[in-house]
């Protein structure tokens, strides 16, 4: 599979999310608590999501990965226990689209990793993937937005 990478300006966008851990085999369930959980509080405070809903991994321990679930709203919102009022990254980021199942997403990782050193780039540390799917799509026609946050490179002298 070929990836069309890019990358381009972000403006911080604001967020409501849930910080937490949990083994990769747990993430559906995770991830279903804590959308409905999000959504619910959203309801009440008359609110809906701006954009599709986020996951940002901050490490790599498929036994106890460390991420955020969220949604980007429009306005900060107040927090209110585990859900917690946030911002996607201003600056500068790297993103491509992955079309396939969720378990098959790592060639979208290593080709915007390549892209990101190939142009000068180093990934901030957190990657971010949106689904633009509904929980129902057949697993092949599923899409996911990888996006690296981007830190420059500092030039030898």
């Amino acid at each position: 599979m070929t990836y069309q990478c890019e990358i381009k300006d972000q403006a911080a966008q604001p967020t409501l999310s849930i910080r937490t851990h949990a083994a990769v085999e747990q993430l559906p369930q995770v991830f279903g608590q804590a959308y409905g959980a999000i959504m619910q509080y959203l309801g009440e405070l008359g609110e809906q999501p701006v954009g599709m809903p986020f996951a940002a991994y901050y490490n790599m321990d498929m036994q106890n990965l460390d991420i955020e679930i969220g949604f980007p709203v429009s306005r900060p919102l107040p927090d209110r226990g585990e859900l917690k009022s946030g911002a996607l990254p201003a600056g500068k980021i790297a993103t491509t689209m992955h079309f396939g199942p969720y378990d098959s997403i790592g060639p979208a990782y290593e080709a915007l990793t390549q892209f990101v050193q190939a142009n000068g780039y180093a990934p901030s540390g957190a990657a971010y993937e949106f689904y633009f799917s509904e929980p129902e799509t057949p697993p092949a026609e599923i899409q996911t937005q990888v996006m690296f946050p981007l830190l420059p490179v500092p030039q030898p002298a």
